[in-house]
């Protein structure tokens, strides 16, 4: 999220609800707030865990909040706290508010020339949409999501609500709120039932000519290119970035955080857990892997209970030769 007018470091410790320790460059001015993944120069960020100090550390961030006495690198400035995602937190309450709404399409929601908006539909505070839609009954589009020309958004389906991210404290679930946006380019078409996530703090990314089946479930920060293809039931984690023409049948899932490349086909009922690099690829399975392997092992194992049964008619002819 960008802000409208940069902050001084002063200012952002102002807006802070704790005690903070401040070191380095207390000169720069911050222009926007984001997450891990999506961090940029100007932007101040959290960290709170081990496994993510150097890769935070060693960001674009220009500012940084830490739960660890550490020093600063050349030219950032970095706030030590107690509670980091705490002090995110206020930073992102300061300037992001729920506001009810008393009418199902906002008054500044800009709706371009030729869309067609079906009864029951809600378009929030924000919000743009292009030229030639068709938003069907009963669609939610959540404020400041941006669609695109030619776009079709079928019934039921929900576009930039919250990101499921939450952390884990002693007493119970601690929300992170999100104030990032969903952006929807050109000729995309989206079935009924799907949910696309707006991001934590950057942008839900779908890109020109990409097309969903019913029930298909995009996470927060996911980058979704151009001209893919989900099938119905498909899911894809946050901050995964899908790269362009890609297809992913029904009932196939993509891990958080991973990168697919161009091209790749993730058929029915697969999982993928890793990053694949290879274009082209065409993958099955539980974890998914090359489907032409996958293939075999499966052939390996439907014979594999005849394959026992001669094991065991050479093992009884062994013991008893005569």
């Amino acid at each position: 999220m960008k802000f409208l007018n940069k902050l001084t470091v002063n200012q952002i410790i102002e807006i802070i609800n704790s005690d903070i320790t401040v070191k380095g460059n207390i000169n720069n001015l911050i222009s926007g707030i984001n997450e891990i993944h999506s961090v940029e120069i100007g932007d101040i960020t959290f960290v709170d865990h081990p496994k993510y100090y150097n890769k935070v550390l060693n960001s674009n961030a220009t500012a940084i909040i830490i739960n660890k006495d550490v020093e600063a690198p050349e030219e950032k400035t970095v706030l030590i706290s107690e509670d980091p995602l705490q002090c995110y937190l206020d930073i992102v309450h300061h300037f992001v508010k729920f506001t009810p709404q008393n009418s199902a399409i906002h008054p500044d929601a800009k709706i371009g020339e030729g869309t067609v908006i079906q009864p029951n539909v809600f378009i929030g505070e924000g919000v743009s949409i292009g030229n030639n839609c068709i938003i069907h009954a009963n669609v939610s589009i959540y404020g400041h999501t941006e669609i695109g020309n030619n776009v079709i958004i079928h019934s039921n389906s929900t576009i930039g609500g919250d990101a499921c991210y939450f952390q884990k404290r002693e007493k119970g679930w601690m929300k992170m709120t999100s104030c990032g946006i969903v952006k929807i380019e050109d000729d995309v078409e989206i079935g009924c039932n799907c949910c696309i996530d707006r991001g934590v703090s950057g942008v839900t990314f779908v890109g020109q000519g990409t097309k969903m089946d019913n029930q298909v479930q995009i996470g927060h920060d996911a980058h979704v290119g151009a001209h893919c293809f989900l099938g119905a039931q498909c899911g894809i984690s946050g901050c995964t970035f899908v790269d362009d023409f890609c297809s992913m049948w029904s009932k196939s899932g993509v891990n958080k955080g991973l990168y697919v490349a161009k091209n790749t086909t993730l058929l029915a009922v697969s999982a993928l857990d890793k990053s694949i690099f290879e274009e082209g690829a065409v993958l099955f399975g539980l974890p998914a892997e090359d489907a032409r392997k996958k293939w075999k092992e499966m052939a390996y194992i439907r014979n594999l209970p005849e394959l026992f049964i001669e094991i065991e008619k050479i093992k009884k002819k062994n013991d008893n030769p005569n």
